[in-house]
This record gives C-alpha cells, structure tokens and sequence, in this order.
C-alpha cells in the first residue's frame, strides 16, 4: 500500500508564490518519475512539470521560467515552487508518482488527493 500526500497551495496575490509538497509513504521499493498536473473547471488535467529519478526535468510552456520543480529521494518527497503566480494559475494541483513496491513489480502511479492553488488578481 502506497499513501501520497500534498501540503501547501492557497491563495495569494499575482505575482505571488507558493510552495507545494507531495511525500509518498508506504510500501516503497523505488520511484521513479514525479509530477504536478493542474486541472481547472472544463478543462482536462493537464501536466505542469515532471522530474524523473536521474533529476532531469521537463516543464509545461506556460509555467517555464516561473515554476521549477525538484524531488529528495531520501524523503520520497517532490515540491513545486511557484513564483510569478498569474490568475490563470489557478486550479487544483494534483501529483503523481510512479512507484514500484518491489523489486519485481513494474511502476505503478499513484495520485495525490489535490490541492487548491487561488491565485488573484
């Protein structure tokens, strides 16, 4: 069994920032890649930032230059460090991980439960 769990989001101004976290607990044998999809009402879920294991990182065209995410394996925690923050910014913030239990088992992806990201203008 595999627990994720964000903390972080609210609301503040543009131009504002914000701190997001995700931890994974449980039955972890290794994690591979992580990542922060935004959903907004009417939309899909879409990908905001990604950052695999070897720590290359990948990052959505509207939030480069503004958003930088970054993991410590040693906690199994992934953050996403918001800066610049724009209205259009606003939604939930889900992660996602991709976990093996065991040595023998392929990744599985687990979500965590989102968090409310109000940016104002």
């Amino acid at each position: 069994q595999v627990q994720v769990v964000e903390s972080g989001g609210g609301l503040v101004q543009a131009g504002g920032s914000l701190r997001l976290s995700c931890a994974a607990s449980g039955s972890i044998f290794s994690i591979g890649a992580m990542g922060w999809y935004r959903q907004t009402p009417g939309k899909q879920r879409e990908l905001v930032a990604t950052i695999v294991s070897g720590g290359s990182t990948g990052y959505a065209d509207s939030v480069k230059g503004r958003f930088t995410i970054s993991r410590d394996n040693a906690k199994n925690t992934v953050y996403l460090q918001m800066n610049s923050l724009k209205p259009e910014d606003t939604g939930v913030y889900y992660c996602n991980v991709a976990v093996r239990s065991t040595p023998n088992t392929v990744a599985r992806n687990y979500w965590g439960q989102g968090s409310q990201v109000t940016v104002s203008s």
